[in-house]
Order: structure tokens, then sequence, then C-alpha cells
């Protein structure tokens, strides 16, 4: 039954699946969710990114019913749940440690809340092995937990959430208890399999590269607040405040005042710099005003000799460089003494006369990418 103080908000977009509605969550004195308002589509895969304390568990937890929203509403596919006890929702969840029973056979495990639910037993026998097919995990069908790896137990919970055919699936840090060296091909195998089975998911994580690979959209969380929500590529790219562009990767963050304010571009003089940072999209803010300027270490370009042009380079020196596989780390002292990060791909440090620490450097960028923000 729908709450009258809270009439159902109305929704253009027909792909609508979960609404959240000025959700709060109170504990004592502490607002836990502060008036969330966030919109996930049929069958996406959405992510809660944020750091110990922002709240994302919380609002995960009120999806799946184990807390009761203290004001705001929950909708799903249109109903509203938000008193719906958990065991009358159409929502799974998938804990961190997984939650298997160690004294049961991977089968056993899958089929428990069907058994639960009174299904015929011919038919728990077929959609447990459905589900552990899917999985990949069929062959260890009589294996307990404690004779399979984080990876295989992990995709022994996850068919255990696919067997009910919920709705929603939710995923508390899905990837937590899994080593670091497989835990990027899992996140792929993931993605690949709820894409298959074609089921929204929501999930909770602190890892900004977990988010970024798994996840259609994301939500920035702190304080208990959505602070960004979009595309992992459009958050990354273009942050909407000096929080979000620190906490998604890392930034070269630099202060300044716009001194020129042009159609194509706006100039910034910056204590940390020389020279003129020239910011040529996305910028609102007015001539005079004081701003941060973010640029992505990737987004540097290194060289021994002196860029052209009177405008986005600075001259340093090499402090630290780090070998990363794939690229290369550099930190570079500049004249002004601000420090600075430029991540160089392997091939093209190959390629170049590459500074060793000590040794002079030029770093400079293209007037797009930067971001300004307010300060």
């Amino acid at each position: 039954m729908t709450d009258s103080r809270y009439p159902a908000p109305h929704s253009a977009d027909p792909d609508e699946f979960v609404r959240v509605a000025d959700v709060v969550k109170i504990f004592g004195d502490v607002v836990a969710v502060r008036s969330v308002n966030l919109s996930v589509k049929r069958n996406e895969i959405f992510a809660l990114l944020g750091s110990s304390g922002s709240g994302k568990s919380t609002l995960l937890r009120m999806l799946a019913g184990f807390e009761e929203a203290t004001s705001g509403q929950i909708l799903l596919d249109g109903e509203d749940i938000t008193s719906v006890p958990p065991y009358r929702r159409p929502v799974n969840m998938m804990f961190q440690s997984y939650a298997l029973f160690p004294h049961m056979t991977v089968e056993a495990n899958v089929a428990f809340g069907l058994k639960q639910e009174g299904v015929d037993r011919a038919e728990i026998h077929d959609r447990v092995f459905e589900a552990l097919d899917l999985v990949q995990m069929a062959g260890y069908s009589r294996r307990k937990p404690n004779q399979l790896s984080g990876g295989q137990q992990q995709r022994v919970a996850l068919a255990r959430s696919l067997v009910k055919r919920p709705k929603l699936l939710l995923l508390d840090e899905p990837m937590s208890a899994l080593d670091k060296q497989i835990r990027q091909k899992t996140q792929i195998e993931l993605v690949k399999i709820l894409e298959q089975v074609g089921v929204t998911c929501i999930m909770v994580t602190h890892d900004q590269e977990e988010a970024m690979t798994m996840a259609h959209r994301l939500a920035v969380m702190t304080e208990g607040q959505i602070v960004q929500c979009g595309t992992p590529q459009d958050v990354y790219a273009f942050p909407n405040s000096r929080f979000v562009a620190s906490f998604i990767g890392s930034t070269n963050m630099f202060t300044g005042t716009i001194v020129v304010d042009e159609p194509d571009h706006v100039a910034i003089e910056s204590p940390e710099l020389s020279r003129p940072l020239y910011v040529s999209h996305g910028v609102s803010e007015p001539l005079g005003m004081d701003v941060h300027v973010s640029i992505r270490p990737e987004r540097m370009v290194v060289s021994r000799g002196q860029p052209d042009g009177d405008y986005n380079w600075a001259h340093g020196m090499v402090s630290h460089m780090a070998w990363m596989g794939s690229y290369a780390l550099y930190q570079i002292r500049l004249d002004s003494g601000a420090m600075v990060e430029a991540s160089v791909p392997s091939l093209l440090l190959a390629q170049m006369d590459a500074p060793g620490i000590d040794e002079e450097i030029f770093v400079s960028w293209d007037a797009d990418s930067a971001t300004v923000l307010a300060s």
C-alpha cells in the first residue's frame, strides 16, 4: 500500500525500474542517509560508490528491507516497497562474506532458498543446475564451500542469489574477498552473467576501479548524500567537485583565478604555475572567480624539450618515478614547488629519452584536458 504522505512520484522514463525518493535514515542522533533521490533503469548495473560511513551500505540495506527508511519512498517496478518486509520483496542480496553454509554442498546451498519456499523437488533440481551452469559451477555441485577457491565461492553465492529469479539483485562489496590478481577477470565475468540473465543490479563498493569496470552508471556518495551520478566515463572525465575529482582516481589540482573569459576558452592564473592555464570547455564561473582546476595524470605529457606556446605547460624536476607495468608514474616538483603526477604509457616511454630522477622535465596538457571546479 502506498503511504499517502508520499504519493508515488511520476517518472517520464519508461525504463525506470527502481526509484528512491527523498529517502532519509536516522539512527539515534546520526543521519546516515540524507534525502537521497535515485533512479535505476531496468536491467542496469548500478554502483553506489563511497568510502566507509558514506551511507551506501545503509541505502542498500533499505533496498533489501533489512532497514526501514525513516522517511521517503522506495519503489520497485512502480510498486511501493518502502515498508514491505525482506521476505516479501522480489529482491535478493549477495553478501560480502558470501554467507554459504559450510556443512552443505554447493547444490544444497543454491537450493536452500527454493526449499524454504516449498518449490517442487524436480523444479528445484532444474533451476539449481540451470543457475550452476550459468556460473560454470555445475561440475562442483557435490563439493563443500571449504573445497572451493574464493572466486568459486563467489560464483556459488551468485547462483544462489539468481536461482530465485529476483527482480532486483543487490551486491555488497562483491569483490572484496578476492585476490587482486583474479579480481579484474572476475569483474568482467560477473558483468557478462548479469547481462545474460537480464537482471537489474545495484552494487555497493568502496573500490573506484571496481565501480568503473562493472557499472553502467554509478553514484558517488559522501556523508549520506549522492554528490554526483552518471556513467563512469562522465564522472571520471567531468567531476562536479573537488571531492569527486580526488575520490575517483587520482588528479592534479591547481588553484587559481579566472582572468580571461572568451567564448571558446578561459584563462586562469595560478600561483602553482608560471604561465596561464587555458581551459576550453564546460566553464560557467565568471571572470574574477577563484576556482580549482583538475587535470588527470594521464593527460599530462612529459618531455625533455620546452613545449610550444605560452600556456598549459610547466618546468620542473623529476622527484620520483615508479614503474607500474603498463605505464610509469612520474612525480614532478615544479619550479613553484608544487608537486604534480604524470603517467606515461610504457610503449611511449620506451620510444623516448625518458628523464630520470633529479633531471629536468617539462609537462604540458591540452586545453580540453582540464576541468574547472568552483572553490
